[in-house]
């Protein structure tokens, strides 16, 4: 029999904040972190708009001598890591490490490192780039670090599977502790590709929003005049832990995961299938993991990211896996607010539904005001809605075809 699994700790890292409390106001209050980067200097590039996160610093987590070792990416992850940690109360040292683990989840990684080093090898030749370039730019320096600053010796790895890599690295955490091979899991996923490279990439593949004259508006999914999505960056890390491990220190339960699905669209590296065969899949197989039937869903955070085609991919997914209740769910964005932070959107959003619940509030989908036929759900647009919430539904989909889908509800 699997073993039932809990959330006792959030941490999170996004251009509206890091303080939870914090956070979840201002998405209520619909404000967008969206704002012109800040990171680097973008007067060459076409985009020059995104959700970075300014003034960034690692003060009172990561000891400065240390700061230069790790990338980005890694910072966000330590520090969303420290905080979830410290939110679930749990003390390290009392837990045998040895059933203590972290799977955390990055589309990208190291790419600060990958291009600062990059250009160091052209400019100053080979013997100038750093010792510490491969430790950096790993995709794996994340789940790392995280396990050494605890000195955890459980499951430990790192997914990426673009931005379905947060969900994934969750559904492997949940089955690491249903089957026995841990008690405690942090996972989640962080990501820093608010770079020159990052940037130029997406733009130059039309990915991404050209909506300069309104920054703030330019996330719109599912709204008719959707142009692409916005680049952003940050963590979202939380702390599973199997439910009678947790009620036997009185852990404080956000809510139970219920059950994981994923799959492949397997059809093309970029674009998502019209139809939604391989998203409905996913969250099928989440439903069936939690043994759920679709009627007792309340609430999806889409994965909506704000794409002509993904967006009325996940709207035909939706119908298809509901039916008739497809129109009773409340859906929404949130990234419409923070933009689309690739491999750690997947925990983020977990998170905002963790208070969705715990609030029994949906946040919205702002900047919606045009409505697109091809996508008719309710999209709870531009204000909150409370309503009565037990079971929710955090949909990822990234290129590569990866879907991945995750349930939570409350624990009875």
């Amino acid at each position: 029999m699997k073993r039932r699994v809990v959330v006792t700790g959030i941490g999170i890292v996004t251009a509206l904040g890091r303080e939870i409390a914090g956070v979840w106001d201002q998405i209520l209050a619909g404000r967008s972190g969206v704002h012109e980067l800040t990171v680097f200097d973008t007067t060459d590039h076409k985009v020059k708009f995104g959700g970075d996160i300014p003034d960034w610093s690692t003060d009172g987590y990561v000891p400065r001598k240390d700061v230069k070792r790790i990338d980005r990416f890694t910072q966000f992850a330590l520090v969303s890591g420290i905080d979830a940690v410290t939110d679930s109360g749990i003390d390290f040292e009392k837990e045998d490490p040895f059933r203590c683990g972290v799977i955390l989840g990055s589309g990208i990684g190291g790419l600060n490192e990958i291009e600062t080093q990059h250009g160091r090898l052209l400019t100053k030749g080979p013997d100038k780039v750093s010792a510490f370039t491969i430790p950096k730019l790993m995709v794996n320096a994340a789940s790392g670090h995280v396990s050494i600053r605890y000195g955890l010796r459980g499951p430990n790895y790192a997914v990426s599977t673009a931005c379905a890599s947060a969900t994934n690295a969750m559904g492997d955490a949940l089955k690491s502790i249903q089957y026995d091979d841990a008690d405690i899991m942090i996972t989640g996923g962080s990501e820093a590709a608010c770079t020159p490279m990052g940037l130029s990439g997406f733009a130059n593949m039309k990915a991404l929003s050209e909506r300069h004259e309104d920054p703030t508006g330019a996330s719109r999914p599912f709204d008719a005049d959707r142009d692409g999505f916005v680049l952003a960056e940050g963590a979202g890390l939380l702390v599973f832990e199997e439910l009678e491990h947790a009620r036997a220190r009185n852990a404080r339960i956000y809510a139970e995961v219920l059950g994981y699905g994923a799959s492949a669209d397997g059809r093309h590296i970029t674009q998502p299938d019209a139809q939604g065969i391989g998203a409905a899949k996913a969250m099928e197989n989440a439903l069936r993991d939690a043994q759920l039937n679709p009627d007792q869903v309340n609430y999806i955070n889409a994965h909506g990211t704000s794409t002509p085609l993904g967006d009325k991919a996940e709207t035909t997914a939706i119908k298809t896996v509901f039916d008739k209740d497809a129109y009773r769910l409340s859906v929404s964005s949130t990234k419409s607010q923070l933009g689309h932070l690739l491999g750690a959107s997947g925990g983020v959003e977990l998170i905002f539904c963790l208070k969705a619940l715990e609030n029994q509030t949906c946040p919205p989908t702002i900047n919606y005001h045009t409505p697109d036929p091809a996508c008719d759900l309710d999209y709870t647009p531009n204000e909150p809605k409370q309503r009565e919430l037990n079971v929710l539904m955090s949909n990822s989909f990234g290129f590569g075809g990866h879907n991945a889908s995750i349930v939570v509800g409350k624990v009875v």
